[in-house]
């Protein structure tokens, strides 16, 4: 295939990936100037999307919008649009074509030599001098000489000039030639391909020093088993490295690649002051790769928790550990089984880091007392290098919470806000890398050459499914216990999530959230169709709702921000100086709300004025969710799922409902009577006033949560499926 041709009045040159028109040179992407080539070899022809996908991404999965991206950059750079298709045309639901003629050269030197200077000088790529692209090129330039008619022989004193030139010319090349590799400027992604696809949820990935392997979880919910897998990235071959076992915790290799450590939950005997235990393992990486293996227990804690292993360059292992309610970052030493704590905030807390063993340095984002989240860097020994306050971009909400992780570009790291993907620097700058995912994607992980990433991409399908009132006085009259006894009506049915759904007082309307437009979204629907309410920006994430007293307006938690929805979508925003993390109940009558917020990294229960925006903290415990009864008795679940009713001297905790509770999930009230499910999916009751508990009914094992229920139904989440896979974005060359 001819390495250079022209497309009316552009120059193409695939060997530097270039499309030239008047001296002016534009670097394209090498996938872009393949789907060029391949329209222009077949000219004038529909080239299907299959077609294309299959020639320029052979053996490879990419994601839909890859080709559409492609074409969108060389109209850009052909000057053409989506409008106005001059050079490449659209054909709907066909693919596309090149209309315009093509002409091919074998060779640059097979320009006609007796064509006109003029036609010459158009037809010759240019690379201006001081164009950043040009320099990438010195290194595998080649001098054409410049075809021009005869002149005068040149004059002594000119040789002598046209030498000094030259010579400093090849000074130049030389030592460009001896300089260190640049690293690049800014990050641009390429194709993407899987490198999971089966019906379990595949996550927590990373690769192995060598780059060689992908290590992950892979669960099955079917059978309810989680275990750790490597994968070849050469030969696609996946090893099983443990048997049957719970781990929960992200990984990290030993820099010689021999080991792994990661955390497990439970497992151990009842802690006191948490729900679960949390073990430090390690695993013979080698060894597994033969056969799965009992991973050894470097470290149990039955009374705080620890996350995020990793292992440092001086063989300690970095790992977050939380005391109540604060986060530290703390240095294990593994040949003298004891601690010290690397690096603590007295007044904030620390929200996550990574750890660089080329650089062999920490980066941390934390909260300060001031109110604002930083990034801070440290040694591996724990001295603070730099701290800097983070800088949001429009893209990113104010209280948007940031996970990121070093990248091969100097000074910066990389995060991901669901589909978007952003650089942050040593210096608390973030930068959007201009790639919208067509679905969330997190926790990139960079390969150890810095060409290529691994991200988790995941989807949840959910349904929102009602069950009658009547249903649940049968279940308590004749004591019915089985699930097939019960009829679940599905309300709202879409490809993503629908839930969290309450229903209007005194009204027809149902209010849910969904992400059947890309993100989440306030909708209601009366049953015959759905109305969207709201159009928050992209990667927005709601937590809460509640409708008014009256039934005209929703008060929604959209990105930790309150904001009052009317049902002519209008709204009314209540800014506050912080992150409201969940929104539990609003009392609109009193304009009042029951919220758990974070101030300084901790995480507080809290009942909000909404008239002047005083608050009021109830307790610093931490509160998966609360209501108040119809008489104004308050009731919350705490981090342990053990509910609890507030007294007039200490909270009481409800005894009747010890093992009720389901770790992070909602409750409901009605008429003094809480209504909840349990970890083995049975509804129950429990009348406050009474103190009378009763088990109602089995429930369907996919049921996800509870969230409303009045005189006629019980409305409920259905979970359809949920997936989650490991995918790698290559660099673009």
């Amino acid at each position: 295939m001819a390495e250079q041709y022209w497309i009316g009045g552009f120059y193409i040159d695939l060997s530097r990936n270039q499309i030239t028109q008047n001296k002016q040179s534009q670097i394209i992407a090498p996938k872009a100037l393949a789907v060029l080539t391949y329209l222009a070899e077949n000219q004038g022809k529909v080239v299907s999307h299959d077609a294309l996908l299959a020639k320029v991404w052979q053996n490879t999965v990419v994601s839909p919008n890859t080709l559409q991206r492609s074409i969108a950059q060389l109209r850009k750079a052909l000057g053409d649009d989506s409008k106005v298709q001059v050079y490449i045309k659209t054909h709907a639901k066909q693919g596309y074509s090149l209309e315009c003629d093509v002409r091919w050269h074998e060779h640059i030197e097979s320009v006609n030599l007796n064509s006109s200077q003029e036609n010459v000088v158009d037809e010759t790529p240019v690379i201006e001098a001081n164009s950043s692209e040009a320099n990438s090129d010195i290194n595998n330039a080649t001098i054409t000489a410049a075809i021009t008619p005869a002149r005068p022989k040149p004059s002594r004193s000119s040789l002598i000039s046209i030498s000094i030139i030259f010579g400093i010319m090849i000074l130049g090349i030389i030592g460009y030639q001896t300089l260190p590799a640049k690293q690049p400027s800014q990050l641009s992604f390429g194709e993407l391909r899987a490198l999971t696809s089966t019906d379990s949820k595949e996550l927590a990935s990373i690769y192995s020093p060598d780059g060689q392997y992908v290590v992950f979880h892979r669960y099955s919910q079917e059978f309810c088993v989680n275990n750790i897998w490597a994968k070849n990235t050469k030969t696609q071959q996946e090893f099983q490295l443990t048997n049957n076992f719970d781990s929960y915790g992200s990984h990290s290799f030993s820099k010689d690649g021999k080991n792994l450590v990661f955390i497990k939950t439970g497992g151990c005997s009842q802690p006191d002051t948490q729900k679960k235990c949390y073990k430090l393992m390690s695993l013979d990486f080698n060894r597994a790769l033969g056969a799965p293996q009992s991973p050894n227990v470097l470290l149990e804690c039955k009374n705080s928790a620890i996350r995020n292993p990793k292992w440092l360059n001086n063989n300690n292992i970095a790992l977050l550990q939380k005391f109540s309610d604060r986060w530290q970052l703390i240095s294990y030493s593994v040949n003298e089984n004891k601690s010290q704590v690397l690096y603590a905030i007295d007044d904030g807390n620390i929200l996550d880091y990574d750890y660089s063993v080329t650089d062999d340095l920490i980066a941390l984002t934390s909260f300060h007392v001031d109110g604002h989240y930083y990034i801070e860097v440290l040694n591996a020994d724990g001295q603070l290098v730099s701290s800097h306050r983070i800088k949001y971009p429009e893209e990113i909400a104010n209280f948007r919470l940031i996970y990121p992780n070093f990248s091969p570009l100097k000074k910066q790291l990389i995060f991901s806000t669901g589909r978007q993907l952003f650089t942050l620097s040593h210096d608390g700058q973030v930068t959007n890398i201009s790639l919208p995912l067509d679905e969330p994607m997190g926790t990139p992980t960079f390969h150890p050459d810095g060409n290529r990433m691994i991200v988790i991409k995941g989807r949840y399908d959910s349904d929102i499914v009602s069950m009658p009132i009547s249903q649940i006085a049968q279940a308590q009259t004749e004591q019915v216990q089985s699930q097939q006894n019960i009829s679940l009506s599905v309300l709202e049915r879409s490809i993503v999530a629908d839930e969290s759904a309450i229903l209007q007082p005194n009204g027809e309307l149902i209010a849910y959230k969904s992400e059947r437009s890309g993100e989440d979204q306030l909708w209601i629907t009366d049953g015959k169709g759905s109305q969207q309410l709201t159009q928050f920006p992209m990667d927005t994430y709601l937590f809460g709702m509640d409708w008014a007293a009256d039934g005209k307006s929703i008060l929604v938690n959209a990105n930790n921000t309150l904001t009052q929805v009317y049902l002519d979508s209008s709204q009314k925003s209540f800014p506050l100086e912080y992150a409201v993390v969940q929104l539990f109940q609003w009392d609109s009558s009193n304009n009042s709300a029951l919220l758990l917020i974070r101030s300084k990294g901790i995480l507080k229960f809290a009942e909000l004025n909404l008239t002047n925006s005083e608050i009021r903290i109830i307790n610093d415990n931490t509160v998966n969710w609360a209501l108040k009864s119809e008489n104004g008795q308050l009731v919350y679940t705490d981090h342990m799922a053990r509910f609890w009713q507030q007294g007039p001297v200490e909270d009481q905790l409800i005894e009747a409902l010890e093992g009720q509770g389901r770790e992070k999930q909602r409750f409901v009230i009605k008429d003094n009577v809480i209504y909840g499910i349990n970890e083995d999916f049975q509804l129950w009751s429990y009348a406050l006033n009474q103190d009378r508990f009763e088990i109602i009914t089995q429930l369907p094992n996919n049921i996800d949560d509870l969230s409303d229920i009045n005189q006629t139904q019980l409305l409920m989440t259905v979970e359809v499926s949920s997936k989650k896979e490991v995918v790698e974005l290559s660099l673009s060359e």
